[in-house]
């Protein structure tokens, strides 16, 4: 897949879920459906809980979109998390399927775009970006006189 390409889906995935987030925290009903707060209390979840899922939304959407593939990693994992609970919350209830499709299908691109994004070593996202160190000069052969014992420099 080209790059841009690439970039035009993360972007895409971005605004879907920035537009999910800002929904969560949406005091009222929204042009589609009732307010989340209505919603996340008829699932069994406090109606706080809609503003956690909102966050963890909301960041993964900016993780996505930096060209990075660690955070681009951390974002797509944190999506796949909240997109777990959503597809089991929408399994639980028994939603009709028109309801509840967007959730499994977001966690199965959310699961490739891990894949994709996965880093050769877990510990290199606890790292921080390495900087080119200053390298310091080797001294060079006529710098230094070494001494014999016994003999002649």
């Amino acid at each position: 897949m080209s790059k841009r390409l690439m970039t035009g889906l993360y972007w895409f995935l971005a605004f879907e879920f920035i537009l999910g987030a800002i929904t969560k925290y949406w005091p009222g009903d929204t042009i589609l459906s009732p307010a989340y707060s209505m919603k996340f209390a008829d699932w069994g979840y406090p109606p706080w809980m809609r503003f956690v899922v909102g966050a963890l939304e909301g960041i993964a959407a900016v993780l996505l979109v930096i060209p990075d593939r660690r955070a681009r990693f951390l974002g797509a994992t944190t999506l796949m998390f909240v997109l777990t609970g959503a597809a089991t919350t929408h399994i639980v209830n028994h939603d009709p399927a028109v309801e509840s499709w967007a959730a499994p299908a977001h966690l199965v691109i959310m699961g490739v775009l891990a894949l994709v994004n996965w880093p050769a070593d877990w510990r290199d996202l606890l790292r921080t970006p390495a900087t080119p160190a200053a390298r310091t000069p080797r001294p060079s052969h006529g710098t230094a006189k070494v001494r014999h014992i016994g003999g002649e420099s």
